[in-house]
């Protein structure tokens, strides 16, 4: 059903005289701008061993570069499960997919016409999905690239947490699917709808089935929210490159929900240490940041009284320890994963609760 409706959209585009999707090997010859190139601009946490392709993981990953000449294709190789990234062009928008094994969808654009283009690549698919290595953009002969103007960007925000927070199922029908990662958009996501409120830098290091204890995947929240992808063993990030104006830490619903699926008792002791270790690690690296520690979004976070108990008693841990600790639980809450509807319910009451902070004074939202 997915594929219908992308398929519908380029056909939509080539109607209305916009620029036309075609498949990436049907490129004709250009001119080469490598990953490596100083004119694009990079922003998100990169696995840059190889800084002439730099691997793309984390959502909300984004590459952006200005251009001229009526063609443009998007390099990748090394395609790891499935990634998805919203292709931006002069400000209208395409999907491009990235599958190991399949022919890349999406990565070629012809007919844009005459004068300078902007690119804007954001990874909208988590990184546990999927990842990628960009190798860069093929250009029309003799047409040039240029550096984007920067940003101008009021703050900058961190989000870390889990599925919540990355963003997962939400363009999903009335069942939460995982097969095809498409209909999992943290563009939408509600992390990604209050930063655009603030003008905001954004950054996402979130994990499905992540959890402070327990949880879905093998790892936990405290082994990998520093490192360059989703591994405990993978390298540490490099955190003094960007410093965030405040940092939002969202977990509990997976150490709620595996252990009541196998009718374990809740490990509150250990979740309540765990949530404290965490956010004090996060704190010695950004010792300037606000730190806003959120409960919701879900059934465990809004109804479980024994995930609330120990997440409140690390909380009034954290708060009563330091000053620039503070917390917000959601009211609106979902059964499935939060939908687009459902997230952009939550970014409108955090954004109204951050606009009344002393610690968002001078960064008032947008309508």
């Amino acid at each position: 059903m997915h594929w219908v409706r992308f398929i519908v959209a380029v056909g939509a585009l080539a109607l209305a005289g916009l620029p036309l999707l075609r498949a990436a090997e049907t490129a004709a010859a250009g001119d080469f701008v490598a990953a490596s190139d100083a004119r694009f601009r990079y922003e998100g946490r990169f696995d840059t061993a190889d800084r002439a392709a730099p691997v793309v993981v984390w959502q909300a990953s984004r590459i952006a570069l200005d251009f001229d000449g009526a063609t443009l294709t998007l390099q990748f190789d090394e395609a790891k499960d499935q990634s998805f990234f919203d292709v931006t062009i002069d400000g209208r928008t395409t999907v491009a997919e990235l599958r190991a094994g399949a022919a890349f969808r999406g990565t070629e654009f012809v007919g844009l016409g005459a004068g300078r283009h902007q690119l804007r690549l954001f990874k909208r698919s988590e990184a546990t999905a999927g990842t990628v290595r960009f190798r860069g953009v093929r250009l029309a002969p003799g047409a040039h690239a240029y550096a984007p103007a920067a940003p101008a960007y009021r703050t900058t925000l961190l989000f870390i947490g889990d599925s919540i927070t990355v963003g997962a199922c939400n363009e999903d029908g009335e069942s939460d699917q995982w097969e095809n990662r498409g209909t999992h958009n943290n563009a939408l996501s509600y992390g990604a709808l209050t930063a655009a409120a603030f003008d905001a830098d954004y950054r996402n290091i979130a994990v499905s089935g992540m959890g402070i204890v327990t949880g879905y995947v093998p790892f936990r929240a405290g082994e990998i929210w520093n490192r360059v992808s989703p591994s405990p063993t993978a390298p540490l990030a490099d955190l003094a490159a960007w410093t965030p104006h405040v940092v939002f830490v969202n977990f509990g619903e997976n150490d709620d929900s595996y252990t009541r699926v196998h009718q374990q008792v809740f490990p509150a002791a250990a979740f309540t240490q765990g949530y404290v270790a965490l956010v004090q690690a996060i704190r010695a690296a950004y010792p300037s940041a606000t730190i806003v520690v959120l409960r919701g979004g879900m059934f465990g976070g809004a109804q479980s009284e024994r995930l609330r108990e120990p997440w409140q008693a690390a909380v009034a841990q954290l708060e009563k320890g330091d000053a620039h600790v503070t917390h917000y639980v959601f009211e609106h809450w979902s059964r499935t994963h939060p939908r687009v509807a459902d997230d952009r319910v939550m970014a409108d009451e955090l954004v109204a609760w951050l606009s009344r902070q002393p610690f968002m004074a001078g960064l008032a939202a947008k309508k």
